[in-house]
């Protein structure tokens, strides 16, 4: 996972993810089937774990707002932490990869993601917290954008800190309630 997480699928050679797993290219075969498969299965372990912190915030108690900020900030502060690659396996694998099978689990995965948000959003329109009316759908949208610019500028070397004014800023954008007359 790391391999595929510091690299990319098409990065990560047969020769690293066989010595990485201290196993011949036979057994990799014969346990995954494909560096595709291999790659699959290293996708679902990060969502189990380090990319599992999107869902865990948005199934948090708080509004929606709380619970989207917390998403944001949550994975920053993790993007940006060292002992592990910078940002996320689930966008930065993406970039420059030519088979599209993998191209489509990922945006598959990244959609399942902008679908968590989403979800979270309605429930705020209907527990109040969120104003009705708002564009679920764009809001969705443009925090996970904020989501994906967050794992490319950590991979570019933004501290935590820089990250932090970038949820600070995504915050700001945040639909107001309009009071009652």
């Amino acid at each position: 996972m790391r391999l595929f997480w510091e690299r990319g699928y098409e990065g990560a050679s047969m020769a690293e993810l066989t010595a990485v797993m201290e196993i011949g290219s036979p057994s990799l075969y014969a346990a995954f089937g494909s560096k595709e498969a291999l790659f699959r299965e290293a996708v679902e372990l990060y969502r189990g774990t380090a990319g599992s912190l999107t869902g865990r915030a948005l199934a948090s108690g708080g509004t929606a707002r709380e619970a989207v900020e917390r998403a944001l900030r949550d994975n920053a502060a993790s993007y940006a932490e060292h002992g592990h690659p910078k940002g996320c396996l689930v966008v930065l694998a993406a970039f420059n990869c030519s088979n599209q099978a993998v191209r489509d689990h990922l945006a598959d995965a990244r959609r399942q993601g902008r679908d968590q948000i989403r979800q979270r959003l309605l429930r705020g329109v209907a527990e109040g917290d969120v104003p009705a009316g708002v564009d679920v759908d764009g809001l969705a949208t443009f925090y996970t954008a904020v989501l994906s610019s967050l794992s490319l500028e950590a991979r570019d070397g933004a501290t935590a800190r820089e990250l932090g004014a970038v949820v600070d800023g995504a915050m700001a954008a945040w639909p107001e309630r309009t009071p009652a007359p």
